[in-house]
C-alpha cells in the first residue's frame, strides 16, 4: 500500500518568484491545522515554494485544496511512543530525498529528522515553537516521558538558533534555557467579514484539542447547573475521560461532542455560539504561559469568552476587555461565571462590542508581516 498521500496545488494563474523552498513538518492531520494553513498560505503569497508534511490517519478525510504543496505520511501506529518513533523514521527518509532550501520543525515531535537532514544536506533550519513542549501537562506529569523529550530538547534546541514562538513569555523561557533568541509571531485568526447571524439557540463552545489540563474535570460537572448546551469541537488525549465524565454526570443531552471539524464549518459554528471557553489548569508551565488558538478564533467570531487569568491573556484583555478572566476554575466558580456571562446582557453586549473593535487590530493580516520579514531575513543571510 502507498504510504504517501500527495496533494500538490499551485494557485491558479500565479507564478512563484522562487525566493526559496521551505518544507514544514508536523504530526497533525493537515486538514484541521489552521495555524499551519495560515503560515503556509502567507509564505506562498510572499513568493516561497512551500511544502507542508503531516500524517494520514485511518479516519482522515481527503485533503482540501490549498495554495501550497501538501504531503501526508501514513503510519501503522497512530499514537504513543511507537507512533513517534515510526513517524520520525518515515519522515527522515522522506526528507532525505527532497531538494529543499530550508526545513522548519514545528514543535519538538518532528525536530530530530529536521536536524539530521539539515545537517546532512547543509540546508537552513528553524524551529517553530507553538508550545513550551516539555512543560505540557501530559508530558510534565510523566517522569519517563518528560526525561525523553527533555533530552531531545536539550540536544536540539541550541542547534536551532533561528526560530519563533507565539508569545514573549515562551520566548523568554527558551532564551533562559538554551540561549536562543526567538521572534514572537502570534497565531491570530485571519480577518474576514463578520456575518451577523441571529443566534436562535444559546450554546457555549469549546473548540480545540480535548487534552489534559484543559479543565474538563471541573467544566463538565459545572454544566449540571448551567441552563445551556456545551458544544465541544475537537479531539485529543483526554477525549475518553471527557466522555466518561459526561456519562457520570448524565449530561449526554447537554454536552455534545462534534469531533474534529473542518475550518470553514468550524467558523460557522463559532459565529453562531453565544460565547466560548478558554480554560487551563495551572499545573503545567505551558498552560500558564499559553496563548491558545481558540482565544483569537472566538474574538474573530465576534463572541465573548470565559478565559483563565494568565499573563498573556491578561495583557491582551487589559486595554479593551473581550473576555471574562478568572483565576478560580473550581466547579462552583465556573457555575457562577458561566451563568453570569449567559444572563448578564450588560456585560455580554459590552464584551461583544469590544470584540468587533479588537478584531480589526489583532488579526493575521497584521501578524503575517512579521512572519514574512523573518523568512526574508533568514534567506538574505547566506
Amino acid at each position: 500500500m502507498d504510504k504517501l498521500s500527495i496533494n500538490n496545488v499551485t494557485p491558479s494563474g500565479s507564478t512563484l518568484s522562487n525566493v526559496g523552498s521551505i518544507l514544514f513538518t508536523v504530526t497533525t492531520d493537515l486538514t484541521y491545522d489552521q495555524r499551519m494553513i495560515r503560515i503556509c498560505t502567507s509564505l506562498t503569497q510572499a513568493g516561497y515554494a512551500i511544502t507542508l508534511v503531516g500524517r494520514k490517519m485511518k479516519n482522515s478525510i481527503p485533503l482540501l485544496q490549498q495554495p501550497f504543496k501538501q504531503k501526508r505520511i501514513k503510519c501503522f501506529f497512530e499514537k504513543g511512543k511507537v507512533f513517534y518513533v515510526e513517524y520520525n523514521i518515515r519522515l527522515f527518509f522522506f526528507l532525505l530525498f527532497k531538494k529543499i532550501d530550508c526545513i522548519g520543525a514545528i514543535d519538538l515531535d518532528t525536530i530530530l529528522p529536521c536536524y539530521f537532514i539539515s545537517s546532512i544536506k547543509k540546508t537552513k533550519r528553524l524551529y517553530d515553537a507553538h508550545e513550551l513542549f516539555c512543560e505540557m501537562k501530559e508530558i510534565a506529569t510523566r517522569p519517563l516521558i518528560y526525561a525523553i523529550w527533555k533530552k531531545i530538547e536539550r540536544f536540539t534546541l541550541p542547534k536551532f538558533p533561528k526560530g519563533y514562538t507565539v508569545n514573549q513569555p515562551i520566548a523568554t523561557e527558551y532564551k533562559k534555557m538554551y540561549g536562543v533568541d526567538y521572534n514572537v509571531i502570534r497565531n491570530i485568526a485571519l480577518l474576514r467579514p463578520l456575518l451577523q447571524v441571529e443566534k436562535k439557540e444559546k450554546f457555549i463552545l469549546y473548540q480545540g484539542a480535548v487534552n489534559e489540563g484543559r479543565s474538563f474535570e471541573t467544566l463538565i460537572p459545572a454544566m449540571n447547573e448551567v441552563d445551556c448546551k456545551l458544544i465541544i469541537c475537537g479531539d485529543g488525549n483526554f477525549m475518553q475521560q471527557a466522555r466518561q465524565l459526561v456519562k457520570q454526570n448524565n449530561l449526554q443531552q447537554k454536552i455534545i461532542f462534534k469531533g474534529k471539524i473542518a475550518p470553514d464549518e468550524l467558523r460557522t459554528i463559532s459565529t453562531n455560539a453565544y460565547f466560548g471557553i478558554t480554560l487551563f489548569d495551572d499545573k503545567a508551565l505551558n498552560n500558564y504561559y499559553s496563548l491558545a488558538n481558540r482565544f483569537f478564533d472566538y474574538l474573530h467570531a465576534g463572541i465573548p469568552q470565559l478565559c483563565v487569568d494568565y499573563p498573556v491573556y491578561k495583557e491582551i484583555n487589559s486595554n479593551l476587555p473581550i473576555a471574562v478572566l478568572i483565576s478560580d476554575i473550581s466547579v462552583q466558580n465556573l457555575v457562577l461565571q458561566l451563568n453570569n456571562l449567559l444572563h448578564n446582557e450588560v456585560v455580554y453586549i459590552e464584551l461583544q462590542k469590544n470584540c468587533i473593535k479588537v478584531r480589526e487590530i489583532l488579526n493575521w493580516q497584521t501578524e503575517e508581516k512579521k512572519l514574512v520579514k523573518f523568512y526574508n531575513n533568514l534567506f538574505e543571510n547566506k
